[in-house]
């Protein structure tokens, strides 16, 4: 299942106002127009198909409800996928090791 709201760099209690925002910010971004890298296509898709879905009430209503069974049906593999999320951006950041204590 593809998750729109992170397409969009958003949490899910994001407003209308915040997901149009955010979509402008990324298609901008990646649109194949401005954005000569190869998976620019791919990535300016998905947040277009996110934001169709966002955008439109019924849809996203339904969108919530379907990830709410989702992560009920399959509490294992979501919790996993969340833990592999969280931890690939945990090591992606860079530290600051000057206020680590020794």
């Amino acid at each position: 299942m593809k998750d729109h709201y992170a397409a969009l760099g958003l949490g899910s209690d994001a407003t209308l106002a915040d997901v149009k925002k955010a979509f402008r910010q990324k298609a901008s971004l990646h649109h194949p127009d401005r954005n000569t890298a190869a998976a620019a296509p791919e990535r300016f898709r998905a947040v277009q198909e996110a934001y169709e879905v966002l955008s439109d009430a019924a849809k996203r209503q339904a969108y919530d409800d379907n990830r709410r069974r989702n992560l009920l049906d399959s509490p294992i593999d979501t919790a996993r996928e969340i833990w592999q999320n969280y931890f690939n951006q945990l090591l992606s950041k860079p530290h600051d090791m000057k206020n680590q204590a020794p």
